[in-house]
């Protein structure tokens, strides 16, 4: 804020004597102090109004940010539940042909047996 040495304060302080008399300078003194004190409280009511603003806009910035990690998540588990299914299609579908071919070879080997013994 305003710095003002003590020759510039005294030099304030016999001015306003002069001007003002010694009956209204006590008068004076104190309305320049409340008025002081008003002008400092409203300085730190906006800093602070200040403050409080910067800090909602660093949580809502941490927010998306976070939102932004999260959607990333969320997609990347996805996608590997999608490859997952596809994995186990694929590993169902060749079971299920390896299953055929051993059901067809066995159906091949019974085959000559059962002709065989009609014959017998």
């Amino acid at each position: 804020m305003i710095e003002i040495s003590l020759g510039k304060l005294v030099l304030l302080a016999l001015v306003a004597l002069i001007v003002l008399g010694p009956e209204k300078l006590p008068h004076a003194a104190r309305t320049a102090g409340a008025l002081v004190r008003r002008l400092r409280s409203g300085w730190d009511s906006v800093r602070a109004e200040v403050e409080r603003e910067l800090e909602i806009e660093e949580l809502k910035r941490t927010a998306r940010e976070a939102a932004a990690r999260a959607e990333a998540a969320q997609a990347e588990v996805n996608n590997v539940m999608r490859q997952t299914r596809e994995q186990v299609a694929t590993t169902a579908a060749e079971a299920k042909d390896s299953i055929a071919e051993v059901q067809h070879d066995i159906t091949q080997i019974d085959a000559p047996k059962e002709s065989s013994h009609g014959s017998a």
